[in-house]
């Protein structure tokens, strides 16, 4: 049995030695907003947070987040509504297919909270490691940087 906090709630999974982050998150714990991309922790999809450190959760062993904290883009919500960060993405109309949106968002919380005021340059940093397939970059900078005025 593997114990952590999600989004701020203790939970237990039944998970095996060999299951991803992933699975876990998403088959037994029916966390909907990441995504499954490519596999192999190149494209950002499945970003999440453990401890505030972002991580792909594709590629990430679920044990490893034995009794540790994990966030994923629905524990971003406040009160029950978009974050400052996630409603920046809306208000800047960041996203289209939605493919790579939660671990844009995710990538991007976890800058915000390292540096409260990144540069353009520090965002685009961030995000280097986050692929989007259909071309809202400058959105997807413009919206992050809207979250920290």
């Amino acid at each position: 049995m593997l114990n952590f906090q999600l989004n701020g709630q203790d939970v237990t999974a039944d998970a095996p030695d060999d299951a991803t982050l992933l699975w876990v998150l998403t088959d037994d714990l029916k966390q909907h907003g990441l995504k499954f991309g490519c596999g192999l922790s190149q494209c950002g999809a499945c970003d999440v947070m453990i401890d505030a450190e972002v991580v792909r959760s594709c590629q990430t062993k679920a044990s490893s987040a034995g009794g540790r904290s994990v966030t994923t883009l629905s524990g971003l919500m406040e009160n029950g509504k978009a974050s400052k960060l996630q409603q920046a993405f809306i208000d800047e109309q960041a996203a289209q297919c939605g493919y790579c949106l939660s671990g844009m968002i995710m990538t991007a919380q976890a800058l915000i909270d390292r540096n409260p005021k990144p540069t353009e340059a520090d965002v685009r940093a961030a995000l280097n490691g986050n692929l989007c397939r259909c071309g809202t970059h400058t959105r997807i900078i413009r919206a992050v940087l809207r979250a920290t005025e």
